[in-house]
């Protein structure tokens, strides 16, 4: 029962800095094909789906935040790359700025002295 409570906990957490840390990415690297943003993720031990990445890719899309280009390929479909637009790079500065003081403040509540 507390290891089934512990990951959904866990899960939770990991679903609310999803967003940040998917525009971080795009935003390193200036614009990004979602290959290699699951790749980056899985590197930092965030596992996602394919299922979840496109939605949330999508949804920012429709929010402004995002922009596309597609490039042809040579080994299969076009490929759609991402960057952030105007307005994403200013929520992705304050979803990062909230990320700073919630963490310096979890930090304090539950660092032991």
């Amino acid at each position: 029962m507390i290891q089934a409570a512990i990951e959904n906990t866990e899960s939770q957490m990991r679903k609310g800095l999803l967003e940040l840390c998917i525009l971080g990415i795009i935003q390193r690297q200036k614009e990004a094909y979602p290959s290699d943003i699951l790749e980056q993720l899985k590197d930092s031990k965030l596992v996602v789906l394919e299922g979840t990445l496109y939605p949330l890719l999508t949804r920012l899309k429709n929010a402004g935040m995002l922009s596309y280009r597609w490039e042809e390929s040579v080994s299969g479909p076009p490929r759609k790359y991402f960057t952030l637009t105007s307005d994403g790079v200013k929520f992705y500065e304050q979803l990062r700025t909230t990320w700073e003081e919630l963490s310096k403040a979890v930090n304090n509540l539950t660092i032991p002295l």
